[in-house]
């Protein structure tokens, strides 16, 4: 088995619901549409960045590889306190 689990057992769950976002704990399924409605965004940077236009969306926050998927990439971004509640749900 390898040292470093990837994907979405890394970061963990537990570890996702015990962050605090604008001075409160998020549920689980507050968690999943934060996650999801911000994957989202990414993907549409990486659509826009084909297209040319990148000056509507927000990249990536943290470092990435080129086979992580935009629900991982955001994961990771709320692991590390990159995300803001209030701009992600807009």
């Amino acid at each position: 088995m390898s040292d470093k689990l990837e994907g979405i057992v890394s970061p963990s769950i537990d570890n996702l619901l015990d962050k605090e976002f604008d001075a409160q704990k998020l549920s689980k399924y507050e968690l999943v549409i934060f996650a999801a409605k911000r994957a989202r965004q990414i993907n549409d940077y990486y659509s826009a960045l084909h297209e040319g236009s990148l000056f509507n969306n927000v990249g990536p926050l943290v470092e990435t590889t080129i086979d992580e998927k935009p629900l991982t990439i955001a994961m990771h971004e709320i692991d590390e306190n990159k995300l803001d509640l209030t701009r992600v749900a807009e």
